[in-house]
């Protein structure tokens, strides 16, 4: 038996919220794979000449040899809050599930993610602009077009994207809601086979790679209010706020495992055909 709770112990502190970021380390470095795996050659050679210029940004302490690098350096830099804190609020857009979709009051000044996808498109296109410019463009592009699908950070009732919603995932106790989306619930789906790291055909990319940011904001939101609150609260999304800790167990994991695995899916893609555009 204290074998056990030892066991349990050790999971519970594995799994206790810190400052992880959207989609967890994995989810965004899928994403990114999804991308590379799906883009032209010649961009593949842009992106690796774009990458020698990281000691340029100056953040030793955050590696950027790589697009799977890029996909995290974003939440990498924010810890420097002195330098970079003024880009926290452009990882997510908190709309609320329970009015008519509304994104452009969530997005003060173009501090949310659908704007600054936009806007670093725009600056990783200029090819006028200097590799070191250009680089932070592609990581904040990779690492946003990440954050955009994932409901938690897309949805909100006034409780800061589920931050504020205590939820225990099975077992393990102390958690939130987001963190859940943002993590173990995430990776399950992602390990689920088949595998979503592949080259996909042009049919499926076509199926994908339509719509603007703002609708791919209005998929999470959707996703946000219909899965995800809809899960947790037991079936109605606008009910009242919960008195006591949710409950995330198997069968609310199974139920979301597509929808997050579809979500994932749709940002690699859609993160490739940007790429080849801008690049």
């Amino acid at each position: 038996m204290i074998r056990i709770l030892l066991a349990l112990s050790a999971a519970a502190a594995f799994l206790l919220p810190s400052p992880a970021f959207a989609w967890g380390e994995y989810g965004h470095r899928t994403v990114a794979a999804i991308a590379m795996d799906n883009i032209s050659p010649h961009s593949r050679a842009v992106i690796r000449r774009l990458l020698k210029a990281a000691p340029l940004l100056g953040t030793p302490d955050c590696a950027l040899k790589s697009i799977g690098d890029a996909s995290v350096w974003p939440d990498c830099i924010r810890r420097d809050r002195d330098r970079w804190g003024y880009t926290s609020p452009w990882h997510y857009q908190n709309v609320d599930i329970c009015e008519p979709f509304a994104l452009e009051p969530n997005c003060p000044n173009g501090n949310c993610a659908y704007a600054q996808v936009e806007r670093n498109m725009k600056i990783l296109s200029d090819k006028s602009l200097p590799d070191n410019v250009r680089l932070e463009a592609l990581a904040f592009l990779v690492h946003f077009t990440g954050d955009l699908p994932q409901p938690m950070h897309a949805g909100d009732r006034h409780d800061r994207g589920g931050n504020d919603v205590d939820a225990d995932y099975g077992i393990i106790p102390g958690l939130n809601l987001h963190w859940i989306w943002d993590g173990p619930l995430a990776e399950r789906a992602i390990s689920t086979p088949p595998a979503l790291v592949r080259r996909y055909s042009a049919a499926e990319k076509a199926a994908i790679d339509q719509g603007t940011p703002e609708d791919w904001s209005r998929e999470a939101w959707e996703a946000s209010r219909d899965i995800a609150y809809a899960r947790a609260l037991d079936g109605d999304p606008c009910g009242p706020k919960p008195g006591e800790a949710v409950v995330i167990d198997e069968a609310d994991v199974a139920a979301s495992a597509d929808t997050l695995r579809l979500q994932i899916e749709r940002a690699g893609l859609r993160l490739a055909d940007m790429l080849d555009k801008a690049l």
